[in-house]
C-alpha cells in the first residue's frame, strides 16, 4: 500500500524541486524508518528488508531531486537510528510504538493515494 502510494504520486511531480505533498512524503519516509527498525526487532522476522525496499520502491517511483532525496532517505535515517538507540530490544512499548507507526504509515499511504494520485 506505501509503495502503492508513491507509484501513483510520483509521475505527476518528478521534475519539480518541492512537491505540495513533500510534509506527507517526509513524514512517510519516517514511518517507514521507525518500522525498518521496529518490526524485525518484535520478531517479524520476514520483514527485514521490507520497510527498506518501501522506501526504495517511493525513491524510484518519485524521482526526486537530489535535495529532495536528501531530505526524505535523511528522515528515513533519522527515525530509524533514534529508534535503534532507544529500543535495543522488544519490549510492550516498541511493539505499540511500532502499531502506531504501522498505522500512521498506513494513513499517509491513502491521503497521498488521495489528495495525489490523481496526477
Amino acid at each position: 500500500m506505501l509503495a502503492a502510494a508513491a507509484l501513483i504520486v510520483g509521475s505527476a511531480t518528478a521534475i519539480a524541486e518541492e512537491a505540495p505533498y513533500d510534509d506527507t512524503l517526509v513524514r512517510l519516509a519516517e514511518a517507514l524508518g521507525a518500522l525498518h527498525h521496529l518490526r524485525p526487532l518484535c520478531g517479524a522476522i520476514g520483514e527485514t528488508q521490507t520497510w527498506r525496499e518501501q522506501m526504495a520502491a517511493v525513491l524510484e517511483a518519485e524521482q526526486p531531486s537530489p535535495e529532495r532525496r536528501a531530505r526524505i532517505v535523511d528522515r528515513f535515517n533519522q527515525s530509524y537510528r533514534g529508534l535503534a538507540a532507544i529500543h535495543r530490544s522488544c519490549t510492550p512499548a516498541a511493539r505499540a510504538l511500532a502499531e502506531t507507526w504501522r498505522r500512521e504509515g498506513e494513513t499517509l499511504g491513502r491521503d497521498l493515494v488521495a489528495r495525489w494520485g490523481h496526477g
